[in-house]
């Protein structure tokens, strides 16, 4: 039973983690930036989700504001920050996102107070449910709920949808798919909406997960992110999935049976570093 419940919980968190790096994946697979300011949206998520909750009384109008805050600023980001540097080399775009998420962190320790922000008081949202046998909290249920509804329609969007047709045109073939008549630009700004809209939605429920919010919470997380998409293939969405998934189970494993030589985060690299040892290019990267 506890081998079944590790893997569960690997998965609940495998979830989170997808929803944070799928907007990575997407704006690497579209401009090839590596795109660090994504973990200030996530905050920001959280940020937004426990102060309208906290205030109004009503969860749901927490996400929705967070949603929509976050889908805002991450194409903010994209047209002030992003757009006019795109003519650079590489790492420009990448030296000013990391300069943008510092900026953003000291923005939210001065508007919100270093010490961070907690959910009320004894919240229904937090209590165990058993199934099989095994205990989750309704926010972990919720958390693998949103996230396959949400990337599943994402899917559905990208294979049966003409700009979601054109999206991925423009990432396989960007003068191609000009010369067909799809607007890079316009595919650019859904492509930071939608990644954006995510990581708030993760923000909130990692929020809600630990009842707490505070000004560096996306740190780790960005390095997660980021792990994960190298260790699924730079660019590739599926291999995000897949490699998400995988990481949650191996540190839910890793936990409990390496806990006394390597805490949580430092697991989730050593297996990184172990399968690019092996592979290269990722799970589904190209060799």
């Amino acid at each position: 039973m506890l081998f079944v419940e590790l893997i569960v919980k690997g998965l609940v968190y495998g979830c989170m983690y997808a929803m944070m790096a799928v907007g990575l994946t997407l704006v690497y697979g579209l401009l090839r930036i590596l795109h660090i300011a994504h973990a200030g949206v996530f905050a920001l998520g959280a940020y937004m989700t426990v102060t309208v909750a906290n205030a109004t009384g009503s969860l749901a109008l927490g996400f929705l504001v967070a949603t929509a805050v976050s889908a805002v600023a991450g194409t903010a980001i994209y047209r002030l920050a992003y757009q006019p540097i795109l003519h650079h080399a590489a790492f420009v775009p990448m030296v000013v996102s990391i300069g943008l998420f510092i900026v953003m962190q000291e923005g939210f320790r001065l508007i919100f107070g270093a010490y961070g922000i907690a959910f009320d008081t004894n919240p229904w949202y937090v209590a165990n449910v058993s199934l099989a046998g095994i205990s989750l909290t309704y926010v972990e249920i919720a958390m693998v709920i949103m996230s396959v509804v949400l990337l599943v329609g994402f899917g559905l969007f990208a294979g049966l949808t003409r700009a979601g047709i054109g999206w991925r045109a423009t990432v396989t073939d960007p003068q191609m798919a000009t010369s067909f008549g799809v607007d890079p630009v316009r595919v650019r700004y859904v492509n930071f909406l939608f990644g954006s809209a995510l990581a708030g939605i993760a923000g909130g429920l990692v929020g809600l997960l630990n009842n707490y919010v505070e000004p560096t919470m996306g740190g780790a997380v960005s390095y997660k992110a980021l792990a994960i998409i190298v260790l699924g293939g730079l660019g590739s969405v599926r291999g995000t999935l897949i490699a998400s998934l995988v990481l949650g189970v191996v540190e839910a494993f890793g936990a409990i049976y390496l806990a006394d030589i390597f805490d949580r985060d430092a697991i989730g690299f050593l297996f990184l570093i172990v399968v690019l040892m092996v592979r290269p290019q990722g799970l589904l990267g190209r060799g």
